[in-house]
């Protein structure tokens, strides 16, 4: 069974890359360019989205303490143990 015949396909089948599932977009930061909303980084310009200052939240002020503490207690217990 050959198939030589190109009638049966038909230019209109065909889909366009354009015309698929479309994915949000965002504009890039840096330089204004759409870019997806999944990306991590600007495909046109490398921008990085995580180099945002605006998208970093400071840690909070009781994280830090904890942790200073923590360290100084296991410090403090490693130094005065017999």
């Amino acid at each position: 069974m050959t198939h030589d015949d190109d009638s049966a396909w038909d230019d209109d089948d065909l889909v366009d890359a354009d015309d698929s599932d479309d994915e949000p977009t965002v504009p890039c930061p840096a330089c204004g360019r759409e870019m997806l909303e999944d990306c991590d980084h600007c495909a046109a310009c490398g921008h990085w989205r995580d180099d945002d200052d605006a998208s970093r939240s400071p840690r909070p002020a009781w994280v830090v303490a904890t942790a200073v503490a923590c360290l100084a207690i296991a410090v403090w217990w490693i130094l005065l143990r017999p």
